[in-house]
């Protein structure tokens, strides 16, 4: 599905990155056989992966983390490295369903990076990718990445056609049958430059319908005044889904899935990705290399694991993609996700 390009002068700004922010390494534009190792099989999480229902989807926000050696990866292997032919050997993992592409929320990718990646992966594989921030920025902040854009109306927020361009067409081309859902997220902002919540509302609406029908499409805010039944009720009527996120900004989980009624649909994406009371920043500083859990959030945990054990129950796909600043290390998040969801009693 290709659509003649429009006007793409943000998609070049920023570069192709891979990872977890604006300075994540660099990923290669042409596949590459992977040389890197996966870690030894852990009898305990190959029997969780068993037990695991096929529905539920679990994965971490990139792979590209030299912390994760020994627990992902079964050598010493740079970040640069792993970000380049690490994603073959973290698919093999039992537990790691899936895995997000972040560097495309800077940078839009052609379909061949997306075919390289699905080529690296097995067949039951998915990927989480987040669409640019060409998107859902509807003024460039003041800040020197963006150039001479900086502080300027982005004339491509909420715009289906350029959406569809930029990013539906070449995801879907490239991933094929391995492409999870599309997460726009919308970064915290000035309620004079997004509008009221129900202005937002009926926006996100006439952006929905017109993207092409097919993909998961998922809306991610940051805003919590744009949480309301109007905002609900767009994505309801385009088949979308709220894109659950732990993160300081917004209200628990809780409120969140009664407000947008996520278990009504046919698939619910969860992104976990920072605690209450820290920015990413000071996470980072906190939590590298990434290696082990330093904030255990096991009210978050428990919350997550029964969300995916009532999806499972009713046969509906479930995405949760964590992020190594929820409580020091995205694959141990994981690992003890995937364990509290089979048993209960190992949330507590």
């Amino acid at each position: 599905m290709r659509t003649r390009r429009r006007d793409t002068h943000q998609l070049d700004l920023f570069g192709p990155h891979d990872g977890e922010g604006p300075h994540a390494r660099l990923a290669p534009r042409q596949p590459s056989h992977s040389a890197v190792a996966p870690a030894g099989l852990d009898p305990a999480q190959a029997a969780l992966g068993r037990r695991i229902h096929p529905t539920i989807r679990l994965g971490t926000s990139s792979w590209s983390f030299s912390g994760w050696n020994g627990l992902v990866y079964g050598g010493e292997y740079t970040s640069t490295t792993l970000a380049r032919r690490g994603l073959e050997a973290y698919a093999r993992h039992p537990l790691l369903r899936a895995v997000g592409i972040d560097r495309t929320y800077y940078a839009a990718l052609p379909a061949e990076q997306f075919a390289a990646y699905a080529a690296a992966v097995p067949d039951g594989f998915r990927f989480l990718v987040k669409a640019p921030e060409a998107c859902t920025l509807a003024r460039f902040p003041r800040h020197g990445r963006y150039g001479a854009v900086a502080g300027q109306l982005n004339r491509t927020f909420l715009d289906a056609a350029y959406a569809a361009d930029a990013i539906v067409g070449p995801m879907v081309e490239g991933l094929g049958p391995k492409a999870g859902p599309l997460v726009f997220q919308f970064p915290p902002q000035a309620a004079t430059a997004v509008g009221t919540p129900g202005a937002f509302a009926e926006r996100v609406h006439r952006f929905l319908s017109g993207l092409p029908r097919g993909p998961i499409y998922a809306i991610e805010i940051r805003n919590a005044e744009l949480l309301t039944p109007d905002y609900a009720a767009a994505l309801a009527a385009n088949r979308a889904c709220h894109c659950l996120t732990v993160h300081p900004t917004m209200p628990d989980l809780g409120r969140q899935a009664a407000v947008t009624r996520v278990e009504t649909g046919p698939t619910v994406v969860v992104r976990w990705m920072l605690r209450p009371g820290l920015r990413y920043e000071a996470a980072r500083a906190r939590y590298a290399p990434f290696n082990k859990l330093v904030d255990e959030d096991r009210a978050t945990r428990q919350a997550i694991a029964a969300l995916c054990r009532r999806q499972a129950a009713r046969g509906a796909e479930t995405f949760v993609i964590a992020n190594n600043k929820a409580e020091g290390s995205a694959p141990l998040t994981v690992f003890r996700l995937a364990a509290a969801i089979v048993d209960p009693e190992c949330a507590a």
